[in-house]
């Protein structure tokens, strides 16, 4: 008789939970929130040059659809702090970048609803600033079909999510349709596009549309994040070139050169490295950086060889090339470990530091943790 009242109580507090707490929906896929602080116009930031990016790639998680992902949850946790940090600072973080592979199927909604939004939603709210993704093969499907099955499904799933972070179909800075979009921010300009189509003409014609458009008197900086990289020595890259990197060598790299970009961000590797390409042109020399960042929670991978640079230099039509590799992934899993970076714009100048999380924090992949980069040297 004692016992009945607590089982009462027990249950109507079990019903006040199901009514209050809203179970995660398993069938579409929830758009991640809007950020607390949205980039403001573009014509409204044009003597902003100095501030900062996080850049990072490949979140995929072991139990996604099943539990938020773990891993990358601590290479949240650490960048809600850096942002928190550099908030008063005189290099505030404006933005956030990922290269692609955010959940292990993309076709899936529970993988993005359970395993993924949550965490981003965090970095767009508690954070306070907007989240840019690029699809990555597992979200999209490698398909190089446009109208491929399983790529239409990744992709409204992709689109789904980010519908309230990137520009909107119509938008100047968005191609229609497509996962593909731009936007600028003071002296930078930051363009995203779907190296899994690599191929494809619309894709590439807009691509080139907005490089040909810029002013570079107000843009010193252009960085391009996509997730297949044209140079990685990981188990996608060393001796294999698969169809995507193919692609991205004959068809983008010429365009990059041609268009002075300063930096590459890609993943699809989960492991860091850092490639420096040097380069002439009628204007003198330039340099232009590969960095790959997949390390921001997919199972690690580890060095396995050497791109083959003159068959690079062949299939991006870049004979005057030189290529050194800068920063080479370790050998073990122990020596790739989790982590972001923080890339800093002063003015002409450009910074990169290294973030590792968890093990990874004492890693200092440039005898330091940072590096400069120049654009012309």
């Amino acid at each position: 008789m004692r016992i009945f009242p607590l089982l009462l109580v027990l249950g109507a507090a079990s019903a006040h939970a199901q009514q209050t707490v809203s179970p995660v929906r398993q069938d579409t896929v929830v758009a991640i929130a809007k950020p607390r602080r949205p980039l403001p116009a573009e014509e409204a930031t044009a003597n902003a040059n100095r501030f900062s990016f996080i850049a990072y790639g490949d979140t995929r998680g072991r139990r996604d659809g099943v539990a938020e992902q773990y891993e990358h949850s601590l290479v949240v946790e650490s960048m809600l702090r850096t942002i928190a940090a550099r908030d008063s600072s005189a290099f505030p973080v404006k933005f956030v970048l990922q290269s692609g592979d955010a959940v292990v199927n993309g076709r899936d909604p529970a993988q993005w609803n359970v395993s993924f939004v949550g965490l981003i939603n965090r970095i767009t709210t508690a954070g306070g600033v907007p989240y840019f993704l690029a699809p990555g093969n597992h979200d999209v499907t490698s398909a190089a079909e446009l109208d491929a099955p399983g790529r239409q499904v990744g992709l409204q799933n992709y689109l789904r999510a980010m519908q309230q972070l990137i520009p909107a179909d119509g938008a100047t800075r968005r191609l229609a349709g497509y996962p593909t979009y731009a936007f600028g921010y003071g002296n930078t300009f930051v363009l995203a596009f779907d190296s899994n189509i690599a191929d494809d003409e619309t894709q590439y014609a807009w691509v080139k549309g907005q490089l040909e458009g810029l002013d570079r008197r107000r843009y010193q900086h252009v960085v391009v994040f996509f997730h297949h990289p044209a140079l990685s020595s990981g188990p996608h890259g060393g001796p294999v070139v698969e169809r995507p990197t193919e692609a991205v060598r004959r068809r983008y790299m010429p365009l990059f050169r041609q268009h002075h970009v300063r930096l590459l961000l890609t993943g699809h590797e989960h492991l860091f490295e850092h490639y420096v390409e040097r380069y002439r042109d009628a204007s003198g020399d330039h340099r232009l950086d590969h960095i790959v960042s997949g390390g921001g929670g997919a199972p690690i991978y580890t060095f396995t060889g050497t791109p083959d640079f003159a068959r690079y230099r062949r299939t991006s039509a870049g004979d005057s090339v030189q290529v050194q590799h800068l920063v080479r992934p370790g050998l073990s899993a122990g020596d790739n470990p989790h982590h972001f970076l923080v890339v800093t714009v002063d003015g002409p100048n450009v910074e990169v530091e290294y973030i590792g999380v968890d093990w990874g924090r004492e890693m200092q992949p440039y005898r330091t943790t940072r590096t400069v980069l120049s654009g012309r040297r």
